[in-house]
């Protein structure tokens, strides 16, 4: 139901019957109330009570002056106050209403926190008509009301109007109003107070914790927020203290090498080696060598003893990155010093005792491969022991701007350079697919810091340095044979037989050696294993035909 017409000042005064001021103050709680239950921004609902006020009661301009300065201000320091809401008032007006401590009607209410009643504004020498010059009011009778607010027993501010003395209304009836609202006044803005005080406790505990967790992944060279990260840091550290095989899965370029060292620096063996291997950089014929040590005279060249990866990982961890390249030969020999904690160099005779902590890592699927019969079935159960999944750039993009920040900080200091990205720029690396993750972007943002002409880029400017395409290019194969063939002709290219048979070194026609070198984008390691091959004899064929 919509309130009645709102009657204005002057002929408030002269037509309502105590029985219709009676409805009119009903009405403007009620209406006060019900801007209270719609919000509780003190700004609009103390306007509006001032509003209704001056309409419903004749109580004009209506101000709520409140303090400036807290009682916990330096000694010395004058304490004031100012009007902060006002009705029927100017801006002038508003900005003329300052009072010190003590100051005029206003002051004294503040300074004594009890209210008064100027009957004549005339006839007060304490009246300053500071914010209303006299001329602007009526030339009859005014009068002047002011009402402590308090918060805690304590004022903080004043409630006063103007109010035309010859009226019907009793004064007492006025007061009684204006003691209600001033309490309610006190009552909102405490509410208020102590909203902001919980807003405000909440904001820095969010940036206590948000520093924690900046703070623990940065402990780990690890940069980034988002749940995909943290769900991966926290299986990472629930398991950092055991002894269990952890297994690194994810697309290239998604730091695991990163992960690995984060699970070496949160277990007890931080202050002990960290041994990192690349699998696939390993020739096929150096891998027991390198991985298990040799003794002197155990092959041509090997004059001195040497200690493998694995001893000198004792009491450490040791990282095999891309173990899905590992030689299915070796794999048999890894699974029984991951399981007996021993091994034996190349050419010797006794067991060397290690203890280290494995931790694995591969883009591909294990699991297919042990189909395939590429990968042991018994060593992949004692290396799936943890997985944990390593979420791409595109499932994280809210890290892509702080990783890239990151990646521009350490260009500009490695190269000397002095290179900004726009926030346009930013919101461009964001919406972009990242199909070679991290390290790809890590890229970019070298290349653009060093060619950029541009101290400050812009999204015009790095789109030239993107690739145009949204999905990575296909490789380029290897040069075709002379004679063209179609993919229903190429020679079928069977997979590596578990044990290699001897081969002639005419085995394979250069049409083969051709196929499987493309078959893997000319990395003659994978391409030598697929032919059942080591890289030594994939190497002597292609020099035979004349392709090397």
């Amino acid at each position: 139901m919509s309130p009645p017409p709102m009657p204005s000042p002057s002929s408030t005064a002269r037509s309502h019957s105590p029985t219709d001021w009676h409805a009119q103050e009903l009405l403007l709680m009620r209406e006060v109330m019900r801007l209270i239950g719609r919000s509780l921004a003190p700004g609009l609902v103390l306007r509006e009570m001032l509003h209704l006020m001056s309409e419903l009661l004749g109580l004009n301009r209506g101000r709520i002056v409140l303090v400036d300065n807290a009682p916990s201000s330096p000694a010395g320091a004058p304490r004031t106050a100012s009007i902060q809401h006002a009705y029927g008032l100017t801006q002038a007006e508003v900005q003329r209403g300052r009072y010190a401590w003590g100051e005029g009607i206003t002051g004294r209410v503040l300074a004594t926190g009890q209210p008064a009643i100027v009957q004549d504004i005339d006839a007060e020498p304490l009246f300053l008509a500071r914010a209303v010059e006299r001329s602007q009011l009526p030339p009859e009778t005014v009068a002047f009301i002011a009402l402590p607010i308090e918060v805690n027993n304590a004022p903080i501010g004043v409630l006063a109007c103007h109010r035309i003395r010859s009226r019907q209304r009793h004064l007492n009836d006025d007061l009684a109003v204006l003691r209600v609202l001033a309490t309610l006044v006190g009552q909102l803005l405490q509410l208020e107070a102590l909203v902001a005080e919980q807003t405000r406790q909440l904001q820095a505990r969010n940036a206590v914790l948000a520093n924690a967790l900046n703070t623990k992944s940065a402990r780990y060279g690890l940069i980034g927020s988002s749940p995909p990260l943290l769900q991966a840091l926290s299986e990472l550290e629930r398991v950092s203290q055991t002894q269990a095989t952890v297994l690194l899965l994810g697309q290239s370029g998604t730091g695991k090498e990163l992960f690995a060292r984060a699970v070496h620096l949160a277990s007890g063996r931080r202050d002990r080696p960290f041994i990192k291997v690349n699998c696939s950089a390993i020739p096929d014929a150096l891998f027991e060598s390198e991985l298990f040590g040799y003794e002197k005279g155990a092959f041509t060249g090997a004059s001195t003893a040497r200690a493998g990866w694995f001893e000198q990982a004792d009491s450490g961890t040791i990282f095999l990155d891309e173990i899905g390249e590992l030689p299915l030969a070796l794999q048999s020999k890894l699974l029984r010093t991951l399981q007996e904690g021993t091994l034996v160099r190349l050419g010797g005779q006794r067991e060397v005792k290690v203890n280290v902590r494995l931790v694995a890592a591969t883009h591909r699927d294990l699991a297919a491969d042990v189909e395939a019969g590429r990968f042991r079935q018994d060593l992949y159960y004692r290396l799936n022991v943890i997985p944990i999944h390593l979420p791409s750039l595109a499932e994280r993009r809210e890290d892509i701007r702080a990783l890239a920040l990151h990646f521009v900080s350490r260009a500009n200091q490695a190269h000397q350079r002095n290179v900004n990205l726009s926030p346009d720029a930013l919101a461009r690396l964001e919406e972009h697919p990242w199909p070679g993750n991290i390290r790809e972007l890590g890229n970019v943002i070298e290349r653009l810091v060093l060619l950029t002409n541009d101290t400050l880029v812009a999204r015009a400017e790095l789109d030239r340095f993107l690739p145009a395409a949204s999905v990575p290019l296909p490789p380029q194969p290897a040069p075709r044979p002379p004679a063209a063939t179609t993919a229903a002709e190429r020679p079928a290219i069977a997979p590596a037989p578990l044990v290699r048979d001897y081969a002639p070194a005419q085995s394979h026609s250069v049409l083969v050696l051709q196929t499987a070198l493309a078959e893997h984008h000319g990395n003659q390691s994978r391409a030598a294993q697929s032919l059942g091959l080591t890289l030594r004899q994939f190497s002597y064929r292609l020099r035979k035909a004349g392709l090397k």
